[in-house]
């Protein structure tokens, strides 16, 4: 029986972040992304956003206005981040069954053809801290959880190709833009590397922390001919920070051609 037990804790991946990145109190993470979901303007649905992933103090209100653009029809999102921790190579998704949030938990759909990596996900955020705003934005859905390591963007669009779905599936990626520059030499970086996403073009390395799983993004958007929407560009001087050292944030939808 205690064997049974320990499998069935261990099929459930717990919050590495709540609390730090996001208040673990249901009550209070609830009413703090309601707040973001609502304070953002109302879009035309989207396929595909681009989603920073920092504390919600700091870029909590950019995330918001790409959460806003998923249509209440989707029940399906491959999650796309990076992997902050853990050397990988290519792709992978955990063994667990479910993600859990202070929200409730989230289950799972683990393609067969991608390789698993527990210690890739274990402490990973970038995918975490996306989960409370998909559970409030979307109610039910299954979860595609990918981190991505070292990877060619082509690497990437091929699995993405595999699991587009139709328009109960939406992919998103969690990726912020530059880092600890000061204030207005982030600005001006950040602008650059958004103009390069507006335009579906690959970005550099050093630009974004999730260049792998956004490169992947954009390569195959312009595959498909889609179109990207710039929704927010801002830095954590602009939300919580000094502006000594800022963390750059973007938001932006990708939809596909009529």
């Amino acid at each position: 029986m205690g064997g049974m037990l320990a499998n069935a804790m261990a099929s459930v991946r717990r919050p590495a972040v709540s609390g730090t990145f996001y208040p673990d109190d249901p009550g209070e993470l609830s009413a703090a992304v309601s707040r973001f979901l609502e304070s953002a303007p109302p879009r035309e649905w989207a396929k595909a956003i681009v989603a920073p992933h920092a504390g919600y103090v700091y870029s909590g209100p950019i995330a918001a206005r790409a959460f806003r653009c998923l249509s209440p029809e989707v029940s399906r999102v491959v999650l796309l981040g990076p992997s902050h921790f853990a050397p990988l190579r290519g792709l992978a998704v955990p063994n667990a069954a479910a993600f859990e949030t202070p929200l409730g938990r989230v289950e799972l759909e683990l393609p067969g053809d991608l390789p698993r990596s527990d210690a890739a996900h274990a402490r990973e955020h970038s995918l975490e801290v996306e989960l409370p705003f998909l559970q409030l934005a979307l109610g039910e859905l299954r979860l595609v959880p990918i981190v991505v390591g070292h990877a060619q963007p082509a690497e990437v669009a091929d699995v993405l190709a595999r699991l587009w779905g139709g328009a109960e599936t939406a992919i998103v990626v969690s990726s912020d833009l530059s880092h600890y520059l000061r204030y207005d030499d982030a600005r001006r970086a950040d602008e650059e590397t958004a103009r390069r996403i507006e335009q579906l073009v690959p970005v550099p390395d050093h630009a974004a922390c999730g260049a792998a799983p956004l490169n992947g993004l954009l390569f195959e958007a312009a595959r498909r001919g889609m179109r990207c929407e710039r929704l927010d560009l801002r830095n954590s001087g602009d939300t919580a920070g000094d502006r000594n050292r800022v963390v750059g944030y973007g938001a932006f939808a990708l939809r596909e051609a009529a």
